[in-house]
């Protein structure tokens, strides 16, 4: 019971906060600016994310009122200020190097305060990487690209909230069975405070969190996978990353599509994962294929953990799907397409050998 009051708690906090939020927004005229990328038409609030991070704050102070460890600070301290360097951009519009600017104080606060980096790296087949020297480099690239790829999806209504959800739910079950309390404590919370926002996001959306949900929930998804690493080693390098398959490797295709074609990192398009899908299977259908997505290679993830055999045969099946999904939509390129070009030459030698 007090498992289902960390995530129960939070649920009703931000389903409560997210109207009034939404009614403050648009008061103050913050509402959601329309570009090629987007898809909405009409004034709707963009700091949604406001209810979900004071429902986790109001959460956590009461759950951990006996007090906290250097590493749940430095995560607090370095989640407010991603939060509020969001809430500035969803309000006045900074410029790119400047919300770079508080991705990266709030990774060094994660360091310095929190004492957590990605030192040890922990890979299938019992491989073990010691980082070394470059230790810092990587928890950076680690914290800011995991972060980014959670605001990258925030383009349709509930998929950032949904995908963070089922993140989080299944990051506490298996801190749970794995002993790790802390984890599964935080994760709860996150996952109820996102749960109660998430029920004005889905389409159509009442209101959208804004950077300052996703550059939070972001922030804390790479943060929360870091105290993993210092603590134990359910939560691997691999574990995070499969939870989070579809933001990164829409992330990497769009760094790549937009290197091809010429263009800025930031700037928007919509060749993203959720506009391919949703010029076939509409707006809600699109949400809930990327939601099963994300939840089968959660299950895949943990049967890992069971099973390693199982585990990455099955995850090796969903990374191959998504590949041809990639090249059969020119995700990346109507030139990139080297496992359907292989299978194709493969396909058609097979045909004239039976001619």
């Amino acid at each position: 019971m007090q498992w289902i009051a960390y995530f129960v708690v939070p649920l009703i906090l931000s389903t409560i906060l997210t109207p009034l939020v939404n009614w403050i927004a648009m008061k103050l005229d913050i509402y959601a600016h329309t570009n090629e990328r987007t898809i909405h038409t009409g004034k709707i609030a963009r700091i949604g994310g406001v209810a979900i991070y004071v429902a986790f704050i109001l959460t956590m102070t009461y759950y951990f009122s006996d007090g906290i460890d250097n590493a749940i600070q430095g995560l607090l301290i370095g989640s407010a200020i991603m939060f509020f360097g969001g809430l500035i951009d969803d309000i006045v519009d900074l410029k790119a190097i400047v919300k770079l600017l508080f991705q990266i104080v709030a990774t060094i606060v994660l360091i310095k305060v929190g004492g957590i980096e990605l030192g040890i790296i922990h890979l299938p087949l019992g491989i073990v990487i010691d980082m070394g020297i470059v230790s810092l480099l990587v928890t950076f690239i680690w914290v800011i690209g995991i972060t980014n790829a959670i605001n990258l999806i925030d383009g349709l209504d509930g998929l950032a909230g949904g995908v963070s959800t089922i993140v989080f739910l299944t990051i506490a079950a298996t801190s749970i069975a794995e002993g790790r309390p802390d984890i599964a404590i935080i994760s709860l919370i996150i996952a109820g405070s996102t749960l109660g926002f998430l029920f004005f996001n889905i389409h159509p959306a009442k209101l959208f969190m804004g950077d300052c949900g996703a550059l939070f929930l972001g922030y804390t998804v790479a943060a929360i996978s870091l105290m993993g690493f210092k603590g134990s080693t359910f939560i691997t390098l691999g574990f995070p990353m499969l939870l989070l398959a579809v933001p990164i490797i829409d992330t990497l295709s769009a760094m790549v599509r937009r290197f091809l074609g010429g263009k800025k990192f930031t700037d928007a398009d919509k060749g993203h994962f959720h506009h391919v899908l949703m010029k076939r299977f509409g707006h809600r259908n699109t949400v809930l294929i990327i939601y099963a997505i994300t939840i089968a290679f959660g299950v895949s993830a943990y049967i890992y953990i069971m099973n390693k055999t199982v585990g990455l045969a099955l995850v090796a099946l969903l990374f191959l799907a998504l590949e041809i999904f990639i090249e059969k939509t020119h995700m990346i390129s109507e030139n990139y397409h080297p496992l359907v070009s292989i299978y194709e030459m493969i396909f058609k030698r097979k045909q004239k050998e039976k001619e």
